[in-house]
């Protein structure tokens, strides 16, 4: 019933019924992503056990002779919590050692839920941190904007789907988004390319992996044949760039520990988020797809980059072949081809995109008054605006709003036009952080 309102909506607001089938269908998309976090321990190997959508990140536990090894922690005290209830049911061991595979919030905020009598050690890599430090030394603090629009954290329930690899959550009030503690900070740390060592009668290997953070490592099992990939896997399409705005991801360095990993003959593949990957055929088969697409988006990009194209013209030139697109796991759920591409340019090339008349650009208020005058003033433009939002031309109608902004950041008309063509953009949108920040940023302009 609720399809078929949606449905309905859309097509009395001007849209046609194929765009509305359209809508209709990726919507369901990210709907059925949800499968991929909902609640349950997962046994992945003998004694070793991954709980799935307690917290947005996947939680595992090593058994060993006379203690535990906790791989990531999930974000919260109270989600760790929960998870530890459930791994006591399968054993009271104490917990020896906590690995992370890297900084980021979602992966260590539970740290404390795992403590015991005895201090466990904390394992991480020797750079931990080193993605927040430039924000911290800068001052940097609308990154924590962005973040939220990403999330969805200022959206109601019913308009947050998922969060594209993780369930949506929303932050404590007034508290931070993620939990940590003096007593949760690592002890220990991976200072070379690789290490093996044995804790709690468990003997792993931790190898240095960077992709999604230069802090990212991957822990591999032998025992039980498991590898724990941390960010560097989950089953979307990876997040090369992050739109809250993150310091540069190689994707060239993310491709080769992609291919570090796919080297392993590992018969349980564990992500940072979503089911693991059972089978060592299937493993194999994921990690080589996973990596032969981060290496296109990187050598695609560099051979437009060596042709002399933008960012803008790259977007259009780089396109996953059909083999790879295809990929249940390849979907862009969270990360996005075209951010992948335009992040590579950056990482090698920075801001300036070689086109000479974007050195010294006019200043947005300058060109959006001589886009005004060519349309006939800003009545004209404001009606181009109205005409291409009928037509279901969204993302012309958002962008005539921006030149309708930058002449009058008051306009309320062009502030209803822009929200109401992120919010129809939304619509056909599979990508899950760009709809939250589409239907964010409408949010505010609307209020």
């Amino acid at each position: 019933m609720n399809k078929i309102i949606f449905s309905l909506c859309l097509v009395l607001s001007g849209v046609s019924a194929g765009v509305a089938q359209e809508a209709t269908i990726a919507t369901e998309r990210l709907r059925n992503q949800s499968t991929q976090f909902q609640e349950q321990v997962v046994k992945v190997a003998d004694k070793v056990h991954v709980a799935v959508g307690f917290s947005p990140a996947n939680v595992s536990m090593i058994e060993g002779d006379d203690g535990l090894v906790i791989i990531d922690t999930g974000m919260s005290v109270d989600d760790g919590t929960r998870i530890m209830d459930e791994f006591r049911k399968l054993s009271d061991k104490p917990v020896k050692a906590i690995i992370f595979t890297h900084a980021h919030g979602d992966h260590t905020g539970g740290a404390a839920a795992f403590l015991g009598d005895e201090r466990p050690q904390i394992w991480a890599h020797e750079n931990f941190g080193s993605e927040a430090g430039p924000w911290k030394a800068g001052g940097l603090t609308f990154q924590n904007v962005r973040g939220a629009r990403q999330a969805g954290f200022k959206l109601p329930p019913e308009q947050r789907i998922n969060n594209g690899v993780a369930p949506a959550r929303y932050p404590k009030r007034g508290g931070a988004v993620f939990s940590s503690g003096r007593e949760t900070v690592p002890t220990h740390f991976l200072g070379g390319d690789r290490k093996s060592i044995n804790v709690g009668g468990v003997e792993i290997e931790l190898v240095a992996a960077p992709g999604e953070t230069n802090d990212e490592l991957f822990v591999w099992y032998p025992a039980g044949k498991v590898l724990f990939a941390g960010d560097n896997f989950y089953r979307s399409f990876p997040n090369l760039y992050a739109i809250r705005g993150t310091p540069n991801r190689s994707t060239r360095l993310w491709a080769e520990s992609l291919g570090k990993m796919a080297d392993i003959d590992a018969v349980a593949l564990v992500g940072g988020h979503t089911n693991p990957i059972l089978g060592a055929e299937q493993v194999k088969q994921v990690l080589n797809d996973y990596r032969d697409a981060v290496r296109f988006i990187h050598d695609k990009t560099v051979e437009g980059i060596n042709k002399g194209l933008t960012p803008d013209e790259l977007v259009e030139y780089v396109q996953l072949p059909e083999e790879l697109a295809g990929k249940e796991y390849l979907q862009p759920f969270y990360g996005h081809p075209d951010w992948g591409v335009r992040t590579t340019f950056n990482y090698y090339l920075g801001w300036f995109d070689g086109n000479p008349s974007n050195l010294f650009p006019l200043p947005p208020k300058a060109e959006a008054e001589r886009v005004a005058k060519l349309a006939g003033g800003a009545k004209k433009l404001l009606q181009s605006a109205r005409e291409a939002l009928a037509a279901d031309d969204n993302q012309w109608a958002a962008q005539l709003a921006d030149h309708l902004l930058a002449i009058n950041p008051d306009d309320k008309n062009a502030k209803q036009i822009k929200a109401d063509a992120l919010t129809k953009l939304t619509s056909n949108m599979v990508n899950a952080t760009a709809r939250n920040y589409y239907l964010t940023v409408a949010r505010e302009l609307r209020e």
